[in-house]
């Protein structure tokens, strides 16, 4: 995809767009992100916000957006959890034992999941910051005994103005070092149908969208896979050093969404 698109944002219909270390960084909005959103209302282009995050539920991240002042909608919000659901419905699986948050509980819950069995078909891990050893001693309990793990994604680090912290990735480290197991899934970013299922929807070319994140392994990662335009923010996680790197390529590269639909 590489040289098919400018800062201009020319031909582009639709955006998906990362949230942490793209739209904002923690608590803190990204200097120019509410101009840039307002820049692609007036241009009629189409946003979505993605998140590999599944701390939280959708209902939890619009308040935090609407908090920023970012007026946004259910259907605007796509997170790694959607995709873990659909695939344990396409696995025909109904009961879980989670590592994850109440956010996410809900989720699972109200999608018609347990997420507490005793006898569960599948461990599912999430990013749980609200961690307990209890969780990660159980979860270790059923891994042992031959149980599935699935994860909702692979990010290593969730970004923070103070460092990159614990995320999923570092927990599917920790139960391979205490029982071999990794998962046999991980949902979320890179996997292409994070946002394929929502172009298909619109009727979209994947050629004439584009995602928009600050981490090469799995913001620009889905975009090749998907065949969309990728562009890299300079305001997370990723640096330009990392470009030096064998990885997906965007297409583009800018420091922040501030350059964009100038």
């Amino acid at each position: 995809m590489e040289g098919r698109i400018n800062e201009s944002l020319e031909g582009i219909e639709a955006v998906f767009l990362d949230l942490d270390g793209t739209i904002y960084l923690g608590d803190e909005l990204i200097e120019g992100s509410i101009d840039f959103l307002d820049r692609l209302e007036s241009r009629g282009i189409a946003r979505f916000f993605l998140s590999n995050n599944s701390s939280k539920s959708v209902e939890q991240y619009l308040q935090k957006l609407r908090g920023l002042g970012i007026a946004a909608s259910r259907d605007e919000v796509l997170l790694s959890t959607h995709d873990l659901i659909s695939w344990l419905s396409k696995e025909g699986v109904s009961r879980t034992y989670l590592v994850g948050t109440e956010g996410m509980r809900e989720m699972l819950e109200e999608s018609g999941l347990a997420t507490d069995s005793a006898d569960p078909e599948f461990v599912v891990l999430g990013y749980d910051t609200e961690v307990t050893y209890e969780k990660l001693a159980m979860a270790s309990v059923h891994l042992h005994r031959g149980v599935p793990m699935v994860s909702s994604h692979p990010d290593i680090v969730c970004p923070s103005p103070e460092g990159g912290l614990p995320d999923s990735g570092a927990y599917m480290a920790l139960f391979e070092a205490t029982t071999g197991v990794k998962p046999v899934h991980v949902c979320g970013k890179p996997n292409k149908g994070m946002i394929l299922h929502k172009i298909e929807e619109m009727g979209l070319s994947p050629s004439n969208c584009a995602m928009v994140g600050d981490r090469l392994y799995t913001d620009i990662e889905m975009a090749e896979r998907a065949g969309v335009n990728g562009i890299l923010v300079l305001s997370g996680e990723a640096s330009k050093e990392d470009l030096a790197g064998s990885g997906p390529s965007p297409s583009l590269v800018v420091d922040s969404v501030s350059s964009l639909a100038t």
